[in-house]
């Protein structure tokens, strides 16, 4: 089991398009075909978001692979996927929603210690653009001071 522990696939463009509020961890509920594309870094969540349909969570727009062995086994690529997270903090989750502004956004894709495939989500505001500029300021910012201290 400790192999598959590497998979940790992220959403790079997250942190730069939106200020997240809150993170929560949560199950996905997937076939078998499905964890094995992820085993293999077969999947993508760039373009990832979450969606509540009857009080139930689910991430739309998510990519994984057709697993190469999977004959008719495989479902469709970029199908809603079902995310497992205990009642309060769906609830929770909902009520914030209720905001104007505010999304559910998948920030990393991961296997956890037990096998199982785990996604980190966040709610998070978009951000306009001179919040963009200004995080790019501080960056560089930040790069000139670590050159300077070397």
């Amino acid at each position: 089991m400790s192999g598959d522990n590497r998979i940790d696939i992220k959403n790079r463009k997250a942190s730069f398009e939106y200020a997240f509020i809150d993170k929560f961890i949560a199950g996905i509920q997937l076939t078998g075909t499905e964890i094995k594309s992820i085993r293999e870094g077969k999947a993508n969540i760039n373009e990832g978001f979450c969606v509540f349909t009857k009080e139930e969570l689910f991430i739309r727009n998510m990519h994984i692979a057709h697993y190469f062995n999977g004959t008719y086994n495989n479902v469709a690529e970029k199908r809603d996927r079902k995310l497992l997270l205990n009642r309060n903090e769906l609830n929770k989750l909902q009520n914030k929603l209720k905001d104007q502004g505010l999304t559910i956004i998948p920030l990393r894709l991961f296997i956890s210690d037990k096998g199982y495939a785990k996604l980190e989500i966040a709610l998070a505001k978009g951000k306009k653009l001179f919040d963009k500029r200004e995080d790019i300021k501080k960056k560089d910012t930040q790069r000139e001071m670590d050159r300077r201290m070397k």
